[in-house]
Protein backbone atom coordinates (compact mmCIF):
# COMPACT_ATOMS: atom_id res chain seq x y z
CA UNK A 1 0.00 0.00 0.00
CA UNK A 2 2.80 2.37 0.95
CA UNK A 3 4.66 1.43 -2.20
CA UNK A 4 1.60 2.28 -4.34
CA UNK A 5 1.32 5.72 -2.72
CA UNK A 6 4.99 6.44 -3.45
CA UNK A 7 4.57 5.21 -7.02
CA UNK A 8 1.46 7.40 -7.56
CA UNK A 9 3.24 10.42 -6.02
CA UNK A 10 6.26 9.91 -8.30
CA UNK A 11 4.02 9.50 -11.32
CA UNK A 12 2.14 12.70 -10.46
CA UNK A 13 5.40 14.62 -10.06
CA UNK A 14 6.61 13.40 -13.45
CA UNK A 15 3.35 14.47 -15.09
CA UNK A 16 3.33 17.89 -13.41
CA UNK A 17 6.99 18.61 -14.16
CA UNK A 18 6.62 17.30 -17.70
CA UNK A 19 3.57 19.51 -18.26
CA UNK A 20 5.36 22.56 -16.90
CA UNK A 21 8.39 21.82 -19.04
CA UNK A 22 6.30 21.34 -22.17
CA UNK A 23 4.39 24.57 -21.48
CA UNK A 24 7.64 26.45 -20.99
CA UNK A 25 9.05 24.99 -24.21
CA UNK A 26 5.91 26.01 -26.12
CA UNK A 27 6.16 29.60 -24.84
CA UNK A 28 9.84 29.73 -25.76
CA UNK A 29 9.02 28.45 -29.25
CA UNK A 30 6.35 31.14 -29.69
CA UNK A 31 8.68 33.87 -28.44
CA UNK A 32 11.51 32.96 -30.76
CA UNK A 33 10.19 32.83 -34.33
CA UNK A 34 12.56 31.19 -36.78
CA UNK A 35 14.99 33.56 -38.47
CA UNK A 36 13.43 35.18 -41.50
CA UNK A 37 9.87 34.28 -40.49
CA UNK A 38 7.58 37.26 -40.09
CA UNK A 39 5.49 37.82 -36.97
CA UNK A 40 2.37 39.18 -38.67
CA UNK A 41 0.90 40.84 -35.58
CA UNK A 42 4.18 42.63 -34.83
CA UNK A 43 4.43 43.75 -38.45
CA UNK A 44 0.88 45.14 -38.28
CA UNK A 45 1.68 47.02 -35.07
CA UNK A 46 4.92 48.37 -36.57
CA UNK A 47 3.14 49.54 -39.73
CA UNK A 48 0.42 51.24 -37.67
CA UNK A 49 3.04 53.09 -35.62
CA UNK A 50 4.77 54.23 -38.83
CA UNK A 51 1.44 55.51 -40.14
CA UNK A 52 0.92 57.49 -36.95
CA UNK A 53 4.31 59.11 -37.57
CA UNK A 54 3.38 59.94 -41.17
CA UNK A 55 5.82 57.40 -42.65
CA UNK A 56 3.34 55.98 -45.12
CA UNK A 57 5.81 54.56 -47.67
CA UNK A 58 7.55 52.50 -44.97
CA UNK A 59 4.22 51.34 -43.56
CA UNK A 60 3.04 50.36 -47.04
CA UNK A 61 6.11 48.15 -47.57
CA UNK A 62 5.44 46.32 -44.32
CA UNK A 63 1.74 45.87 -45.12
CA UNK A 64 2.58 44.48 -48.57
CA UNK A 65 4.91 41.93 -46.91
CA UNK A 66 2.11 40.98 -44.51
CA UNK A 67 -0.18 40.38 -47.49
CA UNK A 68 2.47 38.18 -49.13
CA UNK A 69 2.58 36.07 -45.97
CA UNK A 70 -1.18 36.24 -45.23
CA UNK A 71 -3.11 37.12 -48.42
CA UNK A 72 -6.41 38.73 -47.60
CA UNK A 73 -5.45 39.85 -44.07
CA UNK A 74 -8.33 42.28 -43.43
CA UNK A 75 -6.43 44.64 -41.15
CA UNK A 76 -3.50 44.92 -43.56
CA UNK A 77 -5.93 45.61 -46.42
CA UNK A 78 -7.86 48.21 -44.38
CA UNK A 79 -4.71 50.02 -43.31
CA UNK A 80 -3.29 49.85 -46.84
CA UNK A 81 -6.53 51.48 -48.02
CA UNK A 82 -5.89 54.30 -45.55
CA UNK A 83 -2.48 54.83 -47.17
CA UNK A 84 -4.12 54.90 -50.62
CA UNK A 85 -6.51 57.58 -49.36
CA UNK A 86 -3.52 59.66 -48.28
CA UNK A 87 -2.14 59.30 -51.81
CA UNK A 88 -5.60 60.23 -53.20
CA UNK A 89 -5.83 56.84 -54.93
CA UNK A 90 -9.44 56.29 -53.98
CA UNK A 91 -10.02 53.54 -56.54
CA UNK A 92 -7.22 51.45 -54.99
CA UNK A 93 -8.52 52.20 -51.49
CA UNK A 94 -11.97 51.00 -52.60
CA UNK A 95 -10.47 47.79 -54.00
CA UNK A 96 -8.52 47.05 -50.80
CA UNK A 97 -11.55 47.68 -48.59
CA UNK A 98 -13.75 45.41 -50.73
CA UNK A 99 -11.09 42.69 -50.43
CA UNK A 100 -10.92 43.17 -46.65
CA UNK A 101 -14.65 42.99 -46.01
CA UNK A 102 -15.24 39.21 -46.32
CA UNK A 103 -12.52 38.33 -43.78
CA UNK A 104 -13.15 41.28 -41.45
CA UNK A 105 -16.11 39.60 -39.69
CA UNK A 106 -14.89 38.32 -36.33
CA UNK A 107 -11.49 40.04 -36.67
CA UNK A 108 -11.05 42.14 -33.53
CA UNK A 109 -9.13 45.43 -33.36
CA UNK A 110 -8.35 47.98 -30.67
CA UNK A 111 -10.44 51.00 -31.64
CA UNK A 112 -9.04 53.30 -28.99
CA UNK A 113 -5.94 53.49 -31.19
CA UNK A 114 -6.90 54.86 -34.60
CA UNK A 115 -5.04 56.81 -37.20
CA UNK A 116 -6.92 59.23 -39.45
CA UNK A 117 -5.40 59.52 -42.87
CA UNK A 118 -6.47 62.23 -45.25
CA UNK A 119 -9.28 63.18 -42.92
CA UNK A 120 -11.50 60.28 -43.96
CA UNK A 121 -10.09 56.77 -43.86
CA UNK A 122 -9.23 55.30 -40.52
CA UNK A 123 -6.45 52.79 -39.84
CA UNK A 124 -6.73 50.55 -36.81
CA UNK A 125 -4.16 49.13 -34.41
CA UNK A 126 -4.12 45.34 -34.06
CA UNK A 127 -4.54 43.73 -30.69
CA UNK A 128 -1.16 42.78 -29.24
CA UNK A 129 -2.51 40.81 -26.27
CA UNK A 130 -5.96 39.60 -25.31
CA UNK A 131 -8.89 40.62 -27.46
CA UNK A 132 -9.87 43.83 -29.16
CA UNK A 133 -12.88 45.94 -28.30
CA UNK A 134 -14.44 46.16 -31.78
CA UNK A 135 -15.06 43.87 -34.74
CA UNK A 136 -13.34 45.09 -37.90
CA UNK A 137 -16.20 44.44 -40.41
CA UNK A 138 -18.40 47.46 -39.52
CA UNK A 139 -15.31 49.67 -39.47
CA UNK A 140 -14.27 48.52 -42.93
CA UNK A 141 -17.81 49.29 -44.12
CA UNK A 142 -17.55 52.77 -42.62
CA UNK A 143 -14.25 53.35 -44.43
CA UNK A 144 -15.72 51.99 -47.66
CA UNK A 145 -18.62 54.45 -47.45
CA UNK A 146 -16.23 57.36 -46.83
CA UNK A 147 -14.07 56.37 -49.81
CA UNK A 148 -17.14 56.05 -52.04
CA UNK A 149 -18.18 59.58 -51.01
CA UNK A 150 -14.82 60.88 -52.17
CA UNK A 151 -15.13 58.96 -55.44
CA UNK A 152 -18.59 60.45 -56.07
CA UNK A 153 -18.89 63.54 -58.31
CA UNK A 154 -21.44 65.05 -55.88
CA UNK A 155 -20.34 67.78 -53.46
CA UNK A 156 -19.03 66.55 -50.12
CA UNK A 157 -21.46 66.99 -47.26
CA UNK A 158 -20.32 69.92 -45.11
CA UNK A 159 -17.34 70.63 -47.36
CA UNK A 160 -18.90 72.08 -50.49
CA UNK A 161 -17.83 71.45 -54.09
CA UNK A 162 -14.78 69.31 -54.84
CA UNK A 163 -11.60 71.05 -55.89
Amino acid sequence: MKRTAVLVTCLMMVLVLGGVGMGWAAKAKQAAAPAGEMDINKALVDSFELMEKGKYAEAQKILEKVLQKDPGNPLALNNLAAIMVKAKKFDKADTYLNQALPRAKGYMVQVNRVCQVGGICVAFRPVSAGTGNQELAPLVLMNLEMVKQYMSPDPLAGRGPRQ
